[in-house]
C-alpha cells in the first residue's frame, strides 16, 4: 500500500529536515530499484506507441515546425551521442529534442490524461525521459523503469495537491514527475534526485493564462518547456550544484505563495520502499483529439445522433442544456464566461476546450476528426453556430463528488443532457466516463493503440517504417543499450520540408 505523506508549510526557524521534505521524499521514491511489472511495462509500451501516433500527426503542424527548427539548431553535446527527433533521422542535443518532441506529443491535445485534484497528461514525462536515454545510450529496461518513475510521480502530485485553484498551470507537476523519472533512468543517488526536482519545480510555476481565452501556441510548448527544464535540472544536479530547499514546505516557496498559503494542508501518497510503481495503470488515454473532458461528451453526441437526428438540426432545438461537474463547467464549459468559447473565429486551441462548440460538432457529425472537427469552415457553418449558441453548461454536484472521487469505479467524467425540441420534447441521456476509457464502453488495449497510430502514421509514414516502429515499440523490454533511436519514426520522404521551417535567433 501506498504511504500517506503529510505536507505544509514550514517557518524557516523550523528547519524542516531534508528527509521530512517532499522533494526528498519523492527522490526516495525515483532512487528506488524496485523492478517494473509485466502489467506496468505493457502500458508503457501501450503509452510509446501513443505519444508517436500524436507526434506524427502533428508533424507540419506550426508549433512543431518552429520547435523543430529550434532543435535542429543545436547539434548534439559532449556528453553523449545526442537525441532523435520525431520524423526526422538528424541527432540535436538531448533537451533540445524533448523541447521538439515534447511539442509534437503535446499540440492535438490527444494523449493521455489523468484527472483528480489536479489535471494532467503524464505522457508529457515520455519525451525527456526518452531523450536523455537516448542521449546516454540507455536500455529499454532502463526507459520503461524511467517512465514508471514519472507517471508515478506526476499521478500522485495530481491526486493531492491542486494548481488550477490558483490559477497555476498543471505542468508544475510535470517538472518534477519528469526530473524524477530521469534520475530513475539514470541510477543517480537521492541526494542529486533531491537536488533536480527543486530546480524543476521552481522553473515551471507560471500562470494558467496559457489556457485561457484565446489559446496561444504556447499551450503546446509549456510542457515541451517543462521537459527541458527537467533535463537541464537534472545536468545541474549531477554538477553538484543545489536547489531552493525546501521547495514546497519553504515560508517563501511554491506552497506558501503560489498554492493554498501558510496554513495550507496535503496528504500527498507515494509508494512505500520496494513497492512496485503502477500509477500509469490509473491513467486513459484519448479516443478524440480534444480536452479529457470532452471524450465522453463526444461519444455521448455520437450515440444521440444515431438515436435522434432531428436534434441535430437547430430548427427543431430549443436549448442544449449539459449538467456536469465543476471542473467541465468552469474551465470548458459556459461557466469560463469566456466569449471565444462560442465564437466561430476561435483558435483550434480555444475550441478544444469548448464543450458547447464539441458536442454540438459531435452531435451533428455523429463523428470527430482530429483536423475536420476543428476547421475553420466547420467551425463557420451557419446551422452549427446556431445550434452551438443554444448549448449551456451548469455544474451539477453530484457530477462534482463523482469527478473528485477517488474511488476509481465511480470517478466521471461526463454528466446529462437535456435537449428541449421546439415542440415541447425533452431528449434526455447521461454518460460517466469515455468509451475508451477502462471503464467505458470499449476500454482501450493495445489493439486500440496500434489502430491509433497507423490511423493518425497513414500518408505520414511509410508502411514498412510503421511496421518496423510497431516492432521495436513492442519489444521495449528487449531493447539493448543503445538502441532506443528504434523508438524514433522516420516522416514518409516529402513529408516534411525543413527549408520552409521560420528563422529565428539560433
Amino acid at each position: 500500500m501506498v504511504k500517506e505523506h503529510h505536507v505544509r508549510v514550514y517557518k524557516s526557524e523550523e528547519n524542516l529536515a531534508r528527509e521530512d521534505q517532499l522533494a526528498y521524499k519523492i527522490a526516495k521514491v525515483a532512487a528506488d530499484p524496485v523492478a517494473v511489472s509485466d502489467e506496468v511495462t505493457d502500458m508503457v509500451i501501450n503509452r510509446v506507441i501513443d505519444n508517436a501516433s500524436v507526434a506524427i500527426a502533428s508533424l507540419n503542424r506550426a508549433p512543431i515546425v518552429a520547435a523543430r527548427a529550434q532543435a535542429l539548431s543545436h547539434g548534439p553535446t559532449t556528453g553523449g551521442k545526442g537525441s532523435k527527433v520525431f520524423g526526422i533521422d538528424e541527432r540535436v542535443a538531448v533537451e533540445w529534442a524533448a523541447w521538439a518532441n515534447g511539442v509534437a506529443v503535446r499540440e492535438l491535445d490527444y494523449h493521455d490524461t489523468f484527472l483528480a485534484a489536479e489535471y494532467s497528461h503524464p505522457g508529457d514525462n515520455i519525451p525527456p525521459i526518452l531523450a536523455v536515454a537516448q542521449h546516454v545510450g540507455a536500455s529499454g529496461q532502463d526507459l520503461i523503469r524511467g517512465i514508471a518513475t514519472g507517471y508515478e510521480i506526476q499521478v500522485n502530485l495530481v491526486k493531492a495537491i491542486s494548481l488550477h485553484k490558483h490559477k497555476i498551470d498543471h505542468v508544475a507537476h510535470l517538472g518534477p514527475s519528469a526530473a524524477a523519472g530521469i534520475g530513475t533512468l539514470l541510477g543517480l543517488e537521492v541526494e542529486t534526485i533531491f537536488q533536480s526536482i527543486g530546480q524543476a519545480l521552481h522553473t515551471t510555476t507560471a500562470t494558467r493564462q496559457s489556457r485561457k481565452g484565446e489559446i496561444s501556441t504556447w499551450k503546446a510548448h509549456a510542457p515541451a518547456f517543462a521537459g527541458k527544464m527537467a533535463i537541464e535540472s537534472a545536468d545541474r544536479a549531477i554538477r553538484g550544484q543545489t536547489s531552493p530547499v525546501p521547495i514546497y514546505e519553504g515560508e517563501d516557496g511554491v506552497i506558501a505563495w503560489m498554492l493554498d498559503g501558510p496554513d495550507a494542508s496535503y496528504t500527498v501518497p507515494l509508494p512505500e520502499d520496494g513497492e512496485t510503481k503502477r500509477a500509469i495503470m490509473d491513467t486513459y488515454t484519448k479516443e478524440h483529439s480534444a480536452e479529457y473532458q470532452a471524450q465522453a461528451w463526444i461519444d455521448l453526441a455520437r450515440k444521440l445522433h444515431g438515436e435522434h437526428p432531428e436534434v441535430t438540426d437547430p430548427a427543431n432545438v430549443e436549448s442544449v442544456l449539459i449538467k456536469t461537474s465543476h471542473h467541465t463547467h468552469y474551465v470548458i464549459g459556459s461557466g469560463a464566461n469566456d466569449p471565444q468559447k462560442y465564437s466561430p473565429t476561435a483558435s483550434r486551441e480555444t475550441l478544444d476546450h469548448s464543450i458547447p462548440y464539441i458536442f454540438t460538432v459531435a452531435l451533428q457529425d455523429g463523428a470527430w476528426h482530429h483536423v475536420d472537427s476543428y476547421a475553420p469552415e466547420r467551425a463557420a457553418r451557419p446551422d452549427t453556430v446556431e445550434l452551438w449558441h443554444k448549448v449551456t453548461t451548469v455544474e451539477d454536484p453530484e457530477w462534482t463528488r463523482r469527478y473528485h472521487s477517488l474511488d476509481i469505479a465511480e470517478k466521471a467524467f461526463g454528466g446529462s443532457v437535456e435537449i428541449t425540441l421546439k415542440d415541447g420534447t425533452v431528449i434526455t441521456d447521461q454518460i460517466a466516463v469515455a468509451d475508451a476509457h477502462p471503464l467505458g464502453a470499449r476500454p482501450f488495449a493495445r489493439e486500440q493503440y496500434v489502430n491509433k497510430f497507423r490511423t493518425l502514421a497513414a500518408g505520414l509514414v511509410a508502411d514498412e517504417e510503421i511496421e518496423r516502429f510497431l516492432a521495436a515499440a513492442a519489444r521495449l523490454p528487449e531493447l539493448a543499450a543503445g538502441e532506443l533511436d528504434q523508438l524514433n519514426i522516420k516522416a514518409a520522404d516529402g513529408v516534411i520540408d525543413l527549408a520552409a521551417a521560420p528563422k529565428g535567433l539560433f
